[in-house]
């Protein structure tokens, strides 16, 4: 036994492992342009000290062949046992893969679909939130004003139940909570009712999005206006449906109606409604960009632009005393005129995945934040001696990448993720004023002078709006599993969801 000892060689197995932890401790201190880099990176330094190390086992150890060889089937076994073991959950927001043992429960399975029924819910009238990011586009509700505390009085469950896949967020106007998910091979619009949770009415079109990394199912969020209700599919399809009971009015593909091809992550931006018009971003080429249907004959009434559709859904402002439809595209972010689609400014972007919002501020500014090393931009917009409008940039920074959250303004401050971090920037420089909270890839909602993040954990936080601190006043567990959907905040309602299930909270009030 002593021989065999004597004839060990750790050295090298030292070597591997020292270089292991100094590369990896370079790849996170150094200053890589986005964490997504920094992952792939870890985990190619990992998969390769590993084959280093078989190699070491094999060949440079010294051990005994028979000892080498019963250590090679104990790993061989574990890798071969490791699909029986655990199943695939997807990836997170940072694109680290997510594993779960094959007999957890799922999340949203075996869930009590409501609670024992409260009068004073029957009672209240919740104000609506009629569209994706709320009533103006821009994740922001007024009119409501939140308990800072919730250690006595904390979030009440009202329902919670098992979802089908998708991305989509919540739309509510009344006791009626639309969204979109995935069953099976059938791409639903699906109604619940606000204050049970039960099913009201269901609409499907045979479609099914389903790719790696992006995930199962529609991401957009349906638009309530009137007695109808506009969805777009992941692949595509835009339908116009009855509000009262989700029966089609009207159906078309602008992928194939404008020429398009599908986006990577698939179809995400949801309708806007101006008018008579259902404004929807195609990625055409040869000015189907951005266009406009009828919203009661689905015909078409106008398209501009030629850039590719991004991840991001049009709306309606004024800037510069213009009336104007943003977009953040593939390659430029630009505004058209909402009558022609004629674009009005446009401004070259970095070719990445272009998810949040722009965001309209006090000056005809516009900032425009996109994730992937890029950061954020202030834009100014005036016109011109001919009154064209001209676009031009006030100052950029890397210190607020948005990936796919959407971030908000109050007072003179922006509030958004930084890769997962919260920050706070002040919009005269884009200096950061701080920057703590690290709630992954989730979404934040403005509520009066109160910050609602849904983090990627399935949390929910509130955040104080300072500038000068990041203080976190509560939490609570929300869901279970990784959740980037954006919540929805109809009165007190929370109503929350990720691709396995939802849950309608109701929050404390002052």
């Amino acid at each position: 036994m002593s021989s065999s000892n004597n004839r060990l060689r750790w050295w090298p197995l030292a070597i591997i492992v020292v270089l292991t932890i100094l590369a990896v401790v370079w790849i996170w201190t150094s200053a890589a342009p986005q964490r997504q880099a920094r992952v792939f990176q870890t985990v190619s330094v990992l998969l390769t000290s590993f084959l280093l190390i078989l190699l070491w086992l094999l060949f440079l150890s010294r051990l005994r062949w028979k000892v080498r060889l019963i250590s090679l089937g104990v790993i061989a076994l574990m890798l071969g046992l490791s699909p029986v073991l655990f199943r695939f959950r997807g990836f997170s927001g940072d694109l680290v893969p997510i594993l779960e043992w094959r007999w957890a429960k799922k999340a949203g399975r075996s869930l009590i679909t409501t609670l024992e029924k409260d009068e004073s819910v029957s009672r209240l009238s919740p104000s609506d939130y009629p569209q994706f990011l709320g009533p103006n586009r821009n994740a922001t509700v007024g009119g409501i004003q939140l308990a800072r505390d919730w250690s006595n009085r904390p979030p009440r469950l009202v329902w919670r139940h098992a979802i089908g896949a998708g991305w989509s967020a919540f739309a509510i106007v009344g006791n009626s909570a639309i969204t979109q998910e995935q069953r099976g091979e059938w791409e639903m619009v699906v109604c619940y009712d606000l204050k049970s949770g039960k099913e009201k009415w269901s609409h499907r079109n045979r479609a099914r999005f389903d790719q790696m990394p992006a995930g199962v199912g529609p991401r957009a969020t349906p638009t309530i206006m009137g007695n109808r209700v506009y969805t777009l599919g992941a692949t595509g399809i835009l339908n116009c449906l009855e509000f009262e009971t989700g029966k089609g009015i009207w159906s078309v593909n602008i992928i194939h109606d404008n020429n398009a091809k599908m986006p990577p992550w698939g179809m995400s931006g949801s309708p806007l409604v101006l008018g008579d018009r259902v404004v929807v971003s195609a990625g055409g080429p040869e000015g189907k960009s951005l266009v406009a249907y009828h919203k009661d004959t689905g015909e078409r009434v106008w398209s501009g632009g030629n850039a590719r559709s991004g991840y991001s859904s049009p709306q309606i402002t004024t800037v510069a005393g213009v009336r104007q439809i943003l977009i953040f595209n593939y390659g430029n972010v630009a505004a058209h005129e909402p009558l022609t689609g004629q674009i009005l400014w446009q401004h070259p972007w970095a070719k990445v995945e272009c998810v949040a919002q722009p965001v309209p501020l006090p000056g005809d500014r516009v900032f425009v934040s996109s994730g992937y090393g890029i950061g954020g931009k202030l834009f100014q917009i005036q016109r011109d001696e001919k009154e064209a409008l001209q676009v031009s940039l006030v100052w950029e920074t890397p210190r607020l990448k948005a990936k796919f959250t959407n971030v908000v303004y109050r007072d003179g401050y922006i509030y958004g993720l930084d890769d997962g971090v919260l920050v706070c920037l002040d919009i005269t420089n884009g200096q950061r004023k701080w920057k703590r909270g690290r709630y992954g890839h989730g979404q934040v909602i403005l509520v009066d002078d109160l910050l609602l993040v849904q983090a990627e954990s399935g949390d929910v936080i509130l955040v104080e709006v300072n500038p000068h601190e990041h203080k976190e006043l509560a939490r609570f567990p929300a869901l279970e599993g990784k959740t980037w959907n954006s919540p929805a905040l109809a009165g007190p309602y929370l109503l929350v969801r990720n691709d396995r299930e939802a849950a309608c909270y109701e929050l404390p009030l002052e």
